[in-house]
């Protein structure tokens, strides 16, 4: 399995990043180059599409070394689901297999349930955007409960370091978290030393 694709992603977002820090125009750019990335179905190593029974796998696939972006395929077993979260940083979501379920919520404060909004579903191919200018507190579930689902996610920031929210929407209650990843490594996808040895003969 090659990851070309996953490389040119990285690099255009790279180069985006480094030419911008406008979020507006990052949203906009980064939304077509994960759209181009979660349109074909033949990158993502099987290692990184993993469920596991327990909870939704967020499995990391690059974090930039100056901290400005992250790449994160999230797994989600049969039937599983986020709790009401928030994100502090822009991020985009990019289905790659399966479905998802999101539903936004507007947080009123401490004491005050939250407000409930728009429940949308995300197919393959398919971009949604999150962050604290644009709407940044959703819960998100697998839409379906007898397969997997896989999303690729994108933040503006090494999201498994990042100090973030839950909530409890009855009474809008805050508690911290930080939601590490998955995988305790790092695969190395950019060792490409085996193709060359081959062409080497």
């Amino acid at each position: 399995m090659s990851t070309q694709r996953l490389d040119l992603f990285i690099s255009a977002l790279t180069e985006l990043l480094e030419r911008t820090g406008d979020e507006p125009t990052i949203l906009q750019e980064a939304r077509v180059l994960l759209q181009a990335l979660v349109q074909h179905d033949d990158w993502l190593p099987d290692t990184q599409a993993q469920p596991s029974a327990e909870r939704y796998q967020q499995y990391p696939l690059f974090v930039d070394p100056l901290g400005r972006f992250s790449v994160v395929s999230f797994v989600w077993g049969p039937g599983q689901s986020t709790p009401v979260h928030d994100h502090t940083v822009w991020g985009l979501i990019g289905m790659l297999r399966g479905a998802e379920v999101c539903r936004r919520f507007e947080h009123r404060g401490t004491g005050q349930a939250m407000i409930s909004g728009d429940t949308e579903r995300l197919v393959p191919g398919q971009v949604d955007r999150v962050s604290p200018t644009v709407g940044d507190v959703h819960e998100v579930a697998n839409a379906y409960d007898d397969r997997v689902s896989i999303s690729i996610h994108v933040y503006g920031a090494n999201i498994g370091a990042v100090a973030r929210h839950v909530f409890d929407p009855a009474t809008g209650a805050i508690k911290n978290f930080v939601s590490g990843y998955s995988s305790p490594l790092l695969p190395n996808f950019w060792d490409r030393s085996a193709d060359v040895r081959a062409a080497l003969g």
